[in-house]
């Protein structure tokens, strides 16, 4: 079977396919408090130096494991409990008030409660962050966003973040962190700078590594971007639609910034 993404792929990139390196763009999409979002940072472990020749440190199938990891920070300090409105329906509430680092307002700009009809579970709400990161590449290449289990937590949160995977080289939408609540007698909360969640890649060649440029969002690559962002509220399935998306793409979505 020919592949769909063949005639967009073949002739030019074949040699930047070839290398040792898949380069991977990423870029914050918003330039309103664009300080809050940190680098996108490799995976790095913070062991002692190994006893022994043969201690795990040095294994190298697990060194290759961590080092296809990167790591996104969570950007703000947050607690989210569970409350209702006064007609019984499910609202996020923020425990802290006046307290908070974060205003009321920019928190609702922030996080939403999904509609109840949408969760998975009917009695595990889910919440989700709207984040600025997009990834993007000039090469076969799709990204997997996962919750950060390489990373020890002292106290574990009270549900599982919802992972996902989608090619990131015909659809740079920007990620959300969503998250499924299973003990909602616990509250959500989110530290500034701890691991929120990890992104991984896959070449068509597994054995090749990734490198992260942070990239332009040039007006043909925004304008492509918006295409892709948002089409959830309109279809469903929206796999279907990366033919429609590759032949609308431009050429070069990698533009490293200088």
């Amino acid at each position: 079977m020919k592949c769909p993404f063949q005639s967009l792929f073949s002739s030019e990139n074949k040699k930047q396919k070839q290398g040792r390196v898949a380069e991977i763009g990423w870029a914050i999409t918003d330039d309103k408090a664009s300080l809050i979002w940190d680098d996108p940072t490799p995976y790095r472990r913070d062991d002692p130096k190994p006893a022994s020749a043969k201690s795990v440190q040095l294994c190298p199938a697990a060194i290759d494991f961590d080092a296809r990891h990167f790591v996104v920070p969570c950007p703000i300090d947050v607690t989210l409990r569970l409350g209702k409105d006064d007609k019984g329906n499910p609202v996020l509430m923020n425990p802290e008030g006046a307290k908070s680092t974060i205003r009321p307002k920019h928190l609702g700009q922030m996080a939403v409660l999904i509609n109840r009809v949408e969760w998975r579970h009917p009695d595990r709400p889910i919440v989700q962050f709207i984040t600025p990161y997009v990834f993007m590449a000039d090469e076969p290449v799709y990204i997997n966003q996962l919750p950060p289990y390489l990373d020890y937590a002292r106290e574990a949160l009270p549900g599982a973040m919802i992972a996902g995977r989608f090619p990131a080289h015909i659809w740079p939408r920007p990620l959300m962190w969503a998250f499924e609540w299973f003990d909602t007698s616990r509250d959500i909360v989110l530290q500034k700078g701890k691991p929120w969640f990890y992104v991984r890649f896959e070449a068509e060649d597994p054995s090749r590594n990734v490198r992260l440029v942070e990239s332009e969002i040039t007006p043909e690559v925004k304008r492509y971007i918006d295409s892709v962002s948002g089409v959830t509220n309109y279809v469903n399935r929206t796999y279907s639609l990366f033919p429609r998306a590759e032949k609308r793409r431009p050429a070069k979505l990698v533009v490293p910034r200088k």
